[in-house]
């Protein structure tokens, strides 16, 4: 029987949560991004953690962030590829209502975050 899946801690809600091609290249259905795997990208490659530095802010283990890692890349491959628009949704994570008082270097590490179901 597979472990319970943690609850992933995220800074914020994206402030756009659909991207997609202009033009007559869209092919099949959207790709879907998890709010987990959304976050692990913008802590890695735009605000240039380290996986370590993403899994202690996250509250998981390394490897569970490069497995995210691994596959949020494979979908924005996907997406830009392919020409599919890219939507960012789903995903048990704990939202952090203090987002306004964080830095830019990511989570005030303020432990009051409340658990959030994503819309959809």
């Amino acid at each position: 029987m597979p472990r319970p899946k943690k609850c992933r801690r995220v800074c914020g809600l994206p402030a756009c949560r659909e991207f997609a091609p202009r033009g007559a290249g869209c092919m099949g259905d959207p790709v879907t991004m998890g709010l987990d795997e959304y976050e692990v990208i913008r802590l890695i490659d735009l605000e240039g953690m380290q996986q370590e530095q993403a899994a202690v802010q996250m509250g998981v283990a390394r490897t569970t962030v490069q497995s995210i890692y691994f596959a949020a890349r494979r979908k924005m491959a996907d997406a830009l590829v392919n020409g599919r628009a890219l939507r960012i949704d789903g995903g048990d994570v704990e939202v952090c209502e203090k987002r306004a008082q964080c830095g830019r270097r990511g989570c005030c590490g303020h432990h009051g975050c409340t658990k959030q179901k994503p819309e959809g």
